[in-house]
């Protein structure tokens, strides 16, 4: 019988195979655009015909809502394999471990983000449509619908790497709801002390909340990282995350 030699192309099928065919990934997905989309235009209606500069701004406040769905998911990808035993088939399968990972890596990435920033985009155009101010520049609408999409997918990439380096789903979820939301409600217990305003202040400047609002032009501080400098913040994280998973990958047994 002939043999044919599996390629990456081969392990990009199959991670697209499974993804797309569990309920967990639609279940989340829908729930996040519905998040996204369903309270963006709530916001809208509500908003309409008063001022907002610039107009998408608070498209913000659904997006932030998304991402409670794309930790979950990102996270899942991997430590579910790991908890129902799947991950032992998937390695007989392709025993380079390297060629798994990324190949969860490049899939989920991009569902993630052609998902998120379809529905981003669908609310940024409501919002300059139904309220009032000042049109958004070229560079703010990127931020708003590209920028959020990116963001937000790459949040859930440094869920999978932190999946994949825990294996546990409950905990793995748990350690990035931690990071998404623990930096907001230390800063403000510090707030009223003088001694910690400065770290107060860092919380809330490099929080995955004021990341986000700063994409939309509505950043919480006025002297944090500005443009899309959250994002490169949170790309060099999830790059040095992935790295590790990618290394401890190879060195633990399945």
């Amino acid at each position: 019988m002939p043999v044919n030699n599996t390629h990456f192309g081969h392990a990009l099928a199959s991670e697209w195979t499974k993804i797309r065919s569990v309920r967990s990934t639609i279940w989340t997905l829908g729930v996040m655009v519905l998040l996204i989309v369903g309270v963006g235009l709530l916001t809208a209606t509500a908003m309409s015909g008063h001022a907002v500069n610039p107009k998408p701004a608070f498209g913000y406040f659904s997006v932030m809502l998304g991402t409670l769905c794309i930790i979950p998911l990102g996270v899942l990808v991997i430590s579910s394999e790991y908890g129902t035993g799947m991950i032992r088939t998937t390695m007989t399968a392709c025993p380079s471990r390297a060629r798994v990972l990324g190949a969860k890596v490049i899939v989920f990435f991009l569902l993630a983000f052609v998902i998120t920033t379809l529905a981003t985009t669908l609310v940024t155009l409501a919002m300059s449509g139904m309220v009032d101010g000042r049109e958004p520049t070229t560079d703010e609408f990127l931020r708003a619908t590209v920028g959020a999409g990116l963001y937000v997918s790459t949040l859930g990439l440094l869920a999978l790497a932190v999946g994949s380096l825990l294996r546990h789903s409950a905990g793995a979820i748990s350690a990035l709801f931690g990071v998404v939301l623990l930096p907001m409600l230390l800063a403000v217990f510090m707030l009223g002390s003088e001694s910690l305003r400065s770290l107060s202040q860092a919380l809330i400047n490099y929080s995955v909340p004021n990341s986000l609002a700063t994409l939309y032009g509505i950043p919480f501080l006025p002297d944090g990282p500005q443009g899309w400098t959250p994002l490169v913040i949170l790309a060099g994280v999830t790059a040095a995350a992935l790295a590790a998973a990618f290394v401890v990958q190879e060195q633990r047994d399945v």
